[in-house]
């Protein structure tokens, strides 16, 4: 019975999880990306935050601000980096083939489904579970989402201009439990709020994220508040 543990977790966390792809999709297509351009990010980018954070500041600026989109997400994507150096001890072996699946599937969920096993073969159960049942998943409901956001119209009439925002709030707002987390928040919204009306759409994102870096950094507030 323990051996299906991580598979159940896996496929449990994978399902609820690519559900988010259809608010994906549409607001994909509301920031100006087509069906197809949207699927195309979902399949080949395929990590939730950075792909909202690219579809928020397309329709803020769009086009014109495709640059600081792309950066905003790469900002975001370096996240994964630290998880594949974690994973690889667990998951390194196998294929060529194998191996770069396992980078393509290294994701939030992916990772903690993985590390809350026990032992190295429930991790790596727990990690292909998780990663493939998402990858096929979200691919599948962005596409839906797309589909629905395109068969709308104009977004904007149904709200959707402003859902990116909301949708990328309600993935930071969990993360917010600790003093610290929540500083480093308020100093990164106060910039971008002093930057938007001066700077060039997308640029205040950029600019927010090297703020919330420094106050990161430093640990101040963590600091203060032990204190």
């Amino acid at each position: 019975m323990r051996r299906v543990t991580p598979v159940r977790d896996g496929v449990g966390v994978g399902l609820a999880t690519a559900a988010y792809g259809i608010s994906f999709g549409a607001l994909a297509v509301a920031s100006g990306l087509d069906v197809w351009q949207t699927c195309f990010l979902s399949m080949v980018m395929f990590t939730g935050g950075s792909q909202f954070a690219l579809v928020g500041v397309l329709a803020s600026g769009g086009v014109a601000a495709g640059g600081s989109a792309i950066a905003a997400a790469a900002l975001l994507g370096i996240r994964n980096v630290v998880y594949g150096m974690r994973m690889k001890p667990i998951v390194d072996r196998g294929s060529l083939a194998q191996r770069i699946a396992a980078a393509w599937i290294t994701i939030d969920e992916s990772t903690a489904v993985a590390l809350a096993q026990t032992s190295d073969r429930a991790a790596r159960l727990g990690f292909w579970a998780t990663g493939l049942v998402i990858f096929v998943g979200w691919n599948l409901t962005t596409l839906a989402g797309a589909l629905i956001g395109e068969a709308l119209g104009d977004t904007r009439a149904w709200g959707l201009d402003a859902a990116a925002a909301a949708a990328f709030l309600g993935l930071l707002w969990p993360r917010l439990k600790r003093f610290q987390a929540g500083a480093v928040a308020v100093a990164a919204a106060v910039v971008a709020t002093l930057a938007t009306p001066v700077l060039t759409p997308g640029l205040p994102v950029l600019v927010a994220a090297l703020a919330a870096v420094l106050v990161g950094w430093f640990d101040l507030f963590s600091r203060r508040s032990r204190a």
